[in-house]
């Protein structure tokens, strides 16, 4: 496991209300019980801690993320990208 999917991992373990003690590629966000502003809270906690941005439309009620893999894949696209 790469160390950014392990970070990914962690940052959405800790917003994950469905009582989980770990997350997996094919768990879906809305299934840990991830809303809009935990999402939005994990966005700006993933663009920190890996130094990317995420581009996300604000006024786009379709998520980008659906699915831990989601996640992990484009935050490892723009870390490879900026790195």
């Amino acid at each position: 496991m790469s160390a950014v999917a392990e970070g990914v991992r962690e940052i959405i373990l800790a917003k994950a209300k469905s009582g989980q003690s770990v997350v997996n590629d094919s768990d879906w966000l809305d299934e840990l019980g991830i809303d809009s502003l935990e999402a939005v809270e994990m966005i700006f906690e993933l663009e920190e801690r890996f130094n990317v941005e995420i581009p996300v439309n604000a006024n786009n009620s379709e998520t980008v993320f659906k699915t831990v893999a989601d996640v992990i894949r484009v935050v490892e696209e723009l870390a490879t990208s900026t790195g």
